[in-house]
C-alpha cells in the first residue's frame, strides 16, 4: 500500500514539473527568397508586310491586223483573275490611231499606260525601263533580241516577229499550166510568170506590192539598194533603190497591177484584198497576213509563200514586227511591270503566238516550238516559208524597223514613189526629194 502511494506521489510530481517547464520555441521555417523573375523574351518586332496594292485601272491601246485582240483578251483576263486589284482595259483602235495619234497623246501626257506599237523611234525617251521593276529582269533580257530591247529603251518587248515575202495563188498557176518559180527567180521573171498566169486564167491582175516603204525596202535591197549606210544614215538615191520603182512603174504601164493600191493615196495601201478575192496572182506583203488569209480564203484556192525574188543585192525581205510597250509617265509603274512580266512568260507568249499564227521573237518560246492552232496546210507551209527567209535577211533589212529615224523614211517614201508612178516627178526627182524629206524630218527630230 505504501509502495502504491509512493508511486502515485512520484507520478503527480512529474506531471507538475512538466507543466512548469518553458514551452519549446519552434524555429521559424526559413523564409524562401523569391526566385528571380525570368527575363521576359523580347517581343518580336512585327514583320512589316508590303502594303497591298491599291486597286488600279490600266489602259492598253491596241491595234490588230487580225485576231490579235481576240487572243490577247483571254490572257489579260487570266492575269486579272490572279491579280484582282489590277483592271486592264484593252482599247482596240485602228492602226492609224497608233501611228498618228498615239505619239501626240504620249507627248502631251495624255497617253495610255501601255500600247502595241510598230514605230519604235517615235517614243525615244518615253518608255518605262522595266528592268528595276521586274522580278526577273535577267529572264526578260535573255529572251528577246538585244537590238530590239535597246531600241525600246527596255520599255517593252516584241510580241510578234514579221518577215516580208510574196504570196502566190498556187491554184491559178496550176490551172494555167505554169510552173511555180523558186529560189533564185528575179522580179522580172516573176512578172512574166504571173502575167502569163493572169492571161491564161482570165484573172484581172498579175502582180502587186503593198504601198509602203516597209514592203518596198526588201525588193529594193534585193536589187542592190543600200538604204542604210555604214554610219546608220538613210540613202535612197543609189540606182538599186530606184530600180524597183521602175519595176512597179512597168506594172502600171502594162495594166497588170491594181492602180488603187499605189495611185489613190492612203485610202488603200495593200494588195491582200485583191489576192484574197482571187483577182490577183501575186501579192508582196508579209507574215502578218497569214491568219487573215486562212480565215478569208478558206478552201477557195491554194496559196503559198515563195522566196523573195533575187537581184544584184541578193534575196531579202524586211524584218519587222510589233511590240508591247509601257510608257514612262504611267501613274502605276509597278502594276504595269507586273502585266508586262506576265505577258513575257514563255507559256503566255507561246499562247499568243499560237493563237495569232505569228512568228515568235521570244528565244525560249521559239526553241520549245510553237504549236500553231491550225491544221491548214497552206498556213503551216507559209510559216515554214517565212521562217526560211530569216537567215537571208540583210543587216539593213533587220535594222530598218528599229532605226531611231525609221519614221522619216516610212512617212515619205510611198508618196514620193507614187509621184514617180503618176509621172508627176521623174525618178531622179522623186528620189532626190525623198532624200531631202528624210534629212529634213531627222533634223526636225533633233537628229
Amino acid at each position: 500500500m505504501k509502495i502504491r502511494n509512493l508511486f502515485v506521489m512520484l507520478l503527480l510530481t512529474a506531471v507538475l514539473l512538466a507543466s512548469c517547464a518553458p514551452a519549446a520555441v519552434e524555429e521559424p521555417a526559413p523564409v524562401e527568397e523569391p526566385a528571380p523573375a525570368e527575363e521576359a523574351a523580347p517581343a518580336e518586332e512585327p514583320v512589316e508586310e508590303e502594303p497591298a496594292m491599291e486597286a488600279v485601272e490600266l489602259r492598253f491601246s491596241y491595234y490588230a491586223d487580225g485576231v490579235e485582240a481576240d487572243v490577247m483578251q483571254p490572257l489579260l483576263d487570266e492575269f486579272m483573275v490572279a491579280n484582282p486589284e489590277i483592271t486592264i482595259v484593252l482599247d482596240v483602235v485602228p492602226y492609224s490611231t497608233i501611228d498618228e495619234q498615239l505619239p501626240v497623246q504620249v507627248e502631251t501626257g495624255e497617253g495610255p499606260d501601255m500600247a502595241r506599237i510598230t514605230n519604235f523611234g517615235a517614243y525615244n525617251g518615253k518608255l518605262l525601263d522595266l528592268r528595276p521593276l521586274l522580278d526577273d529582269a535577267a529572264y526578260y533580257e535573255a529572251n528577246f533580241p538585244a537590238p530590239i530591247l535597246s531600241a525600246l529603251g527596255y520599255g517593252g518587248f516584241p510580241d510578234a516577229f514579221t518577215v516580208t515575202a510574196p504570196y502566190v495563188n498556187a491554184t491559178l498557176f496550176e490551172q494555167a499550166g505554169v510552173e511555180l518559180l523558186g529560189e533564185g527567180a528575179t522580179w522580172a521573171e516573176w512578172t512574166e510568170a504571173t502575167k502569163a498566169v493572169a492571161e491564161a486564167t482570165g484573172v484581172q491582175y498579175a502582180i502587186s506590192i503593198d504601198r509602203t516603204g516597209h514592203r518596198y525596202a526588201g525588193p529594193a535591197l534585193s536589187m542592190g539598194a543600200t538604204l542604210i549606210d555604214a554610219d546608220g544614215n538613210f540613202t535612197v538615191t543609189d540606182p538599186g533603190f530606184g530600180a524597183f520603182a521602175e519595176v512597179i512603174k512597168g506594172w502600171h504601164d502594162d495594166g497588170i497591177t491594181p492602180s488603187e493600191v499605189w495611185l489613190v493615196g492612203d485610202s488603200l495601201n495593200n494588195c491582200i484584198d485583191f489576192f484574197k478575192s482571187g483577182d490577183l496572182v501575186m501579192c508582196m506583203s508579209g507574215s502578218w497576213q497569214i491568219n487573215g488569209l486562212a480565215g478569208d480564203v478558206g478552201d477557195a484556192f491554194d496559196w503559198v509563200v515563195v522566196p523573195n525574188p533575187t537581184g544584184d543585192g541578193g534575196s531579202t525581205g524586211v524584218a519587222g514586227g510589233s511590240a508591247v510597250v509601257a510608257f514612262a509617265d504611267t501613274e502605276h509603274p509597278e502594276a504595269v511591270a507586273k502585266v508586262m512580266e506576265f505577258l513575257a512568260q514563255e507559256e503566255n507568249y507561246a499562247a499568243f503566238s499560237a493563237g495569232t499564227l505569228a512568228l515568235p521573237a521570244h528565244t525560249g518560246a521559239a526553241a520549245t516550238g510553237i504549236e500553231f492552232e491550225t491544221d491548214d496546210a497552206s498556213v503551216l507551209g507559209a510559216l515554214a516559208a517565212f521562217t526560211a527567209e530569216v537567215p537571208k535577211l540583210q543587216d539593213a533589212a533587220v535594222g530598218l524597223n528599229v532605226h531611231p529615224y525609221a519614221f522619216a523614211y516610212y512617212r515619205n517614201s510611198a508618196n514620193r514613189i507614187g509621184q514617180y508612178l503618176t509621172d508627176e516627178l521623174t525618178l531622179d526627182e522623186a528620189l532626190e526629194r525623198l532624200q531631202q524629206d528624210i534629212n529634213d524630218a531627222i533634223a526636225e527630230a533633233g537628229g
